[in-house]
């Protein structure tokens, strides 16, 4: 007995029990029956390394208590089902000695349980560098690593994709800093730097596996689209299909499919040169921040010829008609017939008015050329007045005659305009509903017209480009609600910016709380940057260096704006900076 128990403890109780001795265990706690998958794995691994982990057995008692001669699994059934498994494919005897561990001290049912829940399976980045090992220096195929450790071909290409994520990221994830779905997503490119570029720009805002790929892809989708995954491939383009999402594919050369958007787009722009426009400007994205203070020509309704003005007669009278007896039925042919009169009556450029004016040509949301027609550039629009100062000086006198101001001095008129102004703000405080519609028509006039003169109230709305920090963003499920909200209010409004007011007077209440809401909405700015602890007072003075005054005040407002600064003459004693 004593040399018994000089025997260590992990070594005494294994048994070596014939294959057909070995029975299943009722006090086995899986009760789900593996998977055949699963005992094919198992099967090829203990064919290729052994069995590492040896089943755990009782013997099994007959009537009285006497064994029966045969054994109970208490742990390791797939095992015990992996080796029938290999009997049947004749590569071991039926009678097989299988090592198992004898335990007659401890609960069947306990150890049955800490065996299959008391274990953490291998983190991915640890599975990677497994497999990797395997694949790159013992050169075993994903098939081969797959049969060998129950999992599938795809699970182990899954994780070798991960060889093309940096080093950094992989540590990241390994300190959970990032989670496996992000880190995947950077599997679609082998550019660490870019990787981590990527990562660092999505600071604070959306981190999503959708997110990280829209940024590497450089929001190609709608790229995609216009130019054809055909014609990209045809032009020697390489696309990367996503193992982590077999549906999608991605363009991996972004500088070529830059370069196939612009031809494609520059080809429609010499289409609209030849409408007659001065200039055609292409771009992959429409630049609203620059045709905010361009001018854009005026329209005028097209002259209808005998026979257009006939249809266009049938097609009113027509709609009219149906529009008593409206049905669902009938809601596709009103709305068709809508569309062709108002291809009639659309209005038009004069074709002089053409000929000094430009357009755009950009990539659209909806992965289609857009056209933005009629802009004017200042060179150009120098010439409305008439030619020179001549022409400058009629326009002034033409200004005083219809004013009445002629013959009065600047000073006065301002005196008189002063106290006219006072006495509209006045009025204008007891008049709510008028004051809405006022406001809402200011907020519009910036919105959607590029005219400073279209409102009298000194109302600002600064819509901030989200697309610099988030490319793409305009493609996400918000950005394509904001567009089509613009669209759809767009098409109510008349192309004439004097027409404004008549039109935001015709609203109902709700469209005037929800057309102000849309336009408040563009100019709300959140966006916050990794690293971003607030505004520095020292560092003011250098953000707005080199503005003109009107501007630096404007800029210098928004800065302290909630800030509670206060310049060293009105802060409390004692005070060196902010006021609470």
């Amino acid at each position: 007995m004593s040399n018994r128990k000089n025997i260590p403890t992990e070594t005494r109780n294994i048994v070596m029990v014939p294959l057909g001795k070995l029975k299943k265990s009722p006090k086995n706690v899986r009760k789900m029956p593996h998977t055949l998958a699963e005992i094919d794995a198992l099967a090829a691994s203990i064919a290729a390394l052994g069995m590492l982990q040896f089943p755990i057995i009782e013997p099994e008692l007959g009537p009285k208590n006497k064994p029966t001669g045969n054994y109970l699994v208490n742990a390791g059934e797939g095992r015990r089902l992996a080796q029938l498994l290999r009997v049947k494919r004749r590569e071991i005897r039926k009678d097989e000695p299988i090592p198992c561990i004898l335990d007659t001290e401890h609960n069947a049912t306990e150890i049955s349980l800490a065996e299959n829940v008391i274990r953490a399976n291998m983190h991915p980045a640890d599975e990677y560098e497994a497999f990797a090992e395997l694949h790159n220096e013992h050169g075993m195929s994903a098939e081969d690593i797959a049969a060998r450790f129950g999992v599938t071909a795809a699970v182990v290409k899954q994780r070798l994709s991960l060889g093309a994520v940096s080093r950094t990221l992989l540590d990241l994830y390994r300190a959970g800093e990032m989670n496996l779905e992000q880190l995947t997503a950077f599997t679609v490119t082998d550019d660490h730097e870019r990787q981590e570029k990527v990562w660092e720009g999505l600071g604070y805002g959306d981190a999503s596996r959708r997110a990280i790929l829209r940024a590497l892809t450089e929001g190609q989708d709608r790229r995609a689209v216009f130019v054809g995954v055909e014609a990209y491939e045809k032009a020697g383009g390489i696309v990367i299909r996503d193992l982590f999402d077999k549906k999608n594919g991605y363009l991996a050369d972004a500088a070529l499919l830059n370069r196939l958007v612009r031809e494609k787009l520059q080809s429609v722009a010499e289409s609209v040169l030849a409408e007659g426009f001065k200039w055609v400007e292409v771009d992959a994205e429409f630049d609203y921040l620059r045709v905010a203070s361009m001018a854009t020509l005026d329209t005028v309704e097209r002259e209808l010829t005998v026979e257009e003005q006939q249809r266009l007669e049938t097609l009113q009278e027509r709609l009219e008609a149906l529009s008593n007896e409206a049905s669902e039925e009938t809601f596709a042919e009103i709305e068709r017939l809508e569309q062709e009169v108002a291809a009639l009556t659309d209005e038009v450029f004069r074709p002089e008015d053409i000929a000094r004016a430009g357009a755009f040509v950009v990539l659209g949301q909806d992965g289609e050329a857009r056209i933005e027609r009629g802009y004017l550039r200042p060179e150009d629009e120098q010439q409305e007045g008439g030619e020179g100062e001549e022409g400058r000086e009629g326009e002034v006198q033409a200004a005083e005659a219809a004013t009445g101001t002629k013959g009065l001095s600047a000073a006065l008129v301002a005196e008189l305009t002063s106290h006219r102004t006072a006495a509209q703000r006045n009025d204008l405080a007891q008049a709510p509903e008028l004051a809405l519609i006022a406001v809402t028509h200011a907020l519009v006039a910036k919105a959607f017209y590029r005219f400073d003169t279209l409102s009298c109230l000194g109302i600002a709305l600064n819509a901030t480009s989200l697309s610099s920090a988030a490319p793409g963003i305009d493609d996400s499920t918000a950005g394509q609600a904001i567009a089509a909200r613009h669209e759809a209010w767009t098409a109510r409004m008349a192309n004439e910016g004097g027409a404004l007011w008549s039109f935001v007077a015709s609203l109902s209440m709700d469209g005037l709380m929800s057309l102000p809401a849309h336009c408040a909405s563009l100019s709300l700015n959140a966006v916050q940057r990794r690293g971003d602890k607030g505004l520095n007072d020292e560092d003011a003075p250098r953000l707005i260096a080199g503005l003109k005054k009107q501007a630096m005040a404007e800029r210098a407002e928004q800065l302290l704006a909630g800030r509670g600064w206060l310049p060293p003459l009105l802060r409390p004693a004692g005070k060196s900076g902010n006021v609470a």
